[in-house]
């Protein structure tokens, strides 16, 4: 009845599970099988002892058979999921128990079973399970490391790089050299200034941040060090730059590589002499500022290029930050995952659940666009997945991985999370539609088939009352989706 195809002694995840079937010889079974597997196995030979071991030991897992003497599956579903709702439960059916297939899923079953079956499919099922309960616990774990971490750090990470990272802020923080933070785009530098400004001794003053590359040649100069009136066509008033902004404080320019020479020149002025001259004025303005940059270019491969001046680089790179990309530190990934959905979870509600096919999606991507592209995946994930659990197909397309060339990718029962593309939600529900049709055509065959043809009409009118539909209605949909023979089914 049970056949184990995989390797013996294979550990998979030592789940807890209760098996209650009445069935002396499929109950041995499936216990020598799953304790192959690695799982910590109880059997049961009814319902009613079932339920007495669920009460006094909490498992995991119950696999349970529909009919039992004494208490049946369904009773036994409904007082798990009373005394131990955290419990998962898989139900064992026999071919055409539609009406019942139905009631324990709505009854909240986690999946079911159609004997006879593989002890492999179980397997499978529970592996599932367990990787669940994995993905879980590793985003509680980052939860509690979130709320150990420093009120002052915004930067998330407890993994070796960021360790040194955050060491080396905290020392350099107590100075007022001038700093070069370099890094990839996405990986937090200016985040990095903005501590180094707020654990230093001007953390009471200005911290003005300009982006370099957001400005163009003829506004750059006018931005940092300001204009008299008339200076140029447009300057109708007197306006002070950033750096005068700054004074007192700290002044971040991002993206430092990207200012053209003229205002190169004159930034070297202004970090050798601690003063400029505001443009249409020949009067120096003399300031005290904290200077950081940063840049995701390779600067002295532009000196080399006579693109960047080397005096210059050697004034603002007094002190060198690097900020490592987030492939370098994957044991942070949980942790920022964890921080991301907590910022994009609306207030007052429960952060979703990641599946774990979404789970291990986050975990292969390279993320070049760094934490920064994580940010924006979370946020787009917690937008598509309406509060409920994180799958595959509400992750960025980016981010899935592209299903084997030739190979369907099938939508298991109660599992959307199997599909492994992202698709508009219409399609996705009609593909989760057709395989839950087909899977249970198939179990009310009693053979197999893929088709169910011969599945009478008997079978296919109680299959369309327990399905909630009319006769005509599965008619339709058997018929849409190419299902065995859909005149098999009596339509009025």
């Amino acid at each position: 009845m049970l056949e184990r195809t995989e390797k013996k002694g294979e550990f998979h995840a030592g789940l807890s599970v209760l098996v209650a079937e009445d069935d002396t010889e499929m109950r041995e079974g499936l216990d020598d099988a799953l304790n192959d597997a690695g799982f910590r196995v109880t059997t049961a030979a009814d319902g009613a002892i079932a339920a007495k071991l669920a009460a006094a030991t909490g498992f995991d897992v119950v696999v349970t058979d529909i009919h039992m003497p004494g208490m049946d599956g369904l009773a036994l579903l409904r007082r798990l999921r009373q005394q131990s709702p955290q419990t998962e439960v898989i139900m064992m059916t026999n071919h055409g128990e539609i009406a019942q297939v139905v009631e324990s899923m709505r009854e909240g079953a986690h999946d079911y079973l159609a004997k006879p079956f593989q002890a492999d499919d179980l397997v499978r099922r529970l592996e599932r399970i367990a990787s669940h309960r994995a993905v879980r616990a590793e985003l509680e774990q980052a939860r509690a490391a979130l709320s150990n971490q420093s009120p002052g750090s915004l930067l998330v990470g407890q993994s070796a790089p960021m360790r040194r990272l955050l060491s080396l802020i905290e020392t350099v923080a107590k100075s007022d050299a001038a700093t070069l933070i370099t890094g990839e785009s996405g990986t937090g530098k200016e985040l990095v200034a903005r501590m180094l400004h707020d654990s230093g001794a001007r953390r009471d003053r200005p911290f003005i941040a300009v982006n370099c590359g957001a400005l163009t040649e003829t506004l750059i100069e006018a931005e940092l060090f300001g204009h008299e009136r008339g200076a140029f066509t447009g300057a109708e008033r007197k306006r002070d730059g950033r750096f005068k902004a700054a004074d007192g404080g700290t002044l971040f320019l991002d993206e430092i590589a990207e200012l053209p020479p003229a205002a190169q020149t004159k930034l070297l002025r202004v970090v050798q002499e601690g003063a400029f001259e505001p443009l249409g004025s020949n009067t120096p303005v003399k300031v005290d500022v904290r200077l950081i940059s940063a840049t995701h270019r390779d600067l002295p491969d532009r000196i080399r290029r006579n693109l960047f001046r080397e005096d210059l680089y050697y004034r603002i790179n007094v002190i060198g930050i690097g900020v490592p990309p987030l492939r370098e530190r994957p044991g942070d990934l949980s942790l920022l995952v964890q921080h991301f959905l907590r910022r994009f979870t609306p207030p007052g509600r429960t952060p979703p659940a990641v599946s774990p096919e979404a789970w291990a999606a986050f975990a292969q991507h390279p993320f070049p666009g760094n934490v920064r592209e994580l940010s924006h995946a979370v946020q787009h994930a917690v937008v598509l997945s309406g509060g409920g659990e994180i799958e595959l197909q509400h992750l960025p397309a980016s981010l899935v991985p592209p299903p084997a060339e030739g190979v369907a990718s099938p939508v298991p029962l109660g599992d959307v999370g199997g599909l492994t593309t992202v698709q508009p939600l219409g399609a996705a529900v009609r593909a989760f539609e057709r395989e839950y049709l087909a899977r249970v055509m198939r179990d009310a065959s009693g053979n197999g088939a893929p088709g169910a043809a011969n599945t009478g009409h008997a079978k296919k009118a109680q299959l369309a009352r327990a399905l909630g539909i009319s006769r005509k209605t599965l008619w339709e949909k058997l018929k849409g989706y190419g299902i065995g023979n859909p005149d098999d089914v009596d339509v009025p």
